[in-house]
């Protein structure tokens, strides 16, 4: 599998922002994808994951009720829509992909930055 993010940029602080995610090279049916984020100066985070085939999501505490993590399975393609930023969502955001029962990720996209202006 290699992952694809996009959709990174600059908003104010209330605004929104879709990031885009998409996969290729493997069915992603067995997989859970996550989306996280690091900030200068501190540990990277999981911001939420989604069950590929079953399209469960979970959240962090901290974007629950403003971010929703989704995907389009025709088009291979996993989101994450930011609503309500807030400038301590400044990141750089990654997606990531793993084997259900996997402790950790092992296919990484490249890093996507998110700016919120106060």
């Amino acid at each position: 599998v290699q992952l694809q993010a996009s959709g990174g940029g600059l908003v104010q602080a209330g605004g929104s922002l879709r990031l885009s995610c998409a996969a290729s090279g493997s069915t992603l049916s067995r997989y859970v994808m996550g989306w996280l984020r690091q900030a200068p100066g501190k540990e990277r985070e999981t911001v939420g994951t989604i069950l590929w085939s079953e399209g469960k999501t979970y959240y962090a505490d901290s974007v629950k009720g403003r971010f929703t993590i989704s995907r389009h399975k025709a088009m291979n393609t996993v989101f994450l829509q930011m609503n309500s930023l807030r400038p301590e969502d400044t990141a750089v955001y990654y997606c990531a992909a793993k084997l259900r029962g996997s402790a950790s990720y092992h296919v990484w996209g490249q890093g996507t930055q998110v700016t919120v202006s106060s």
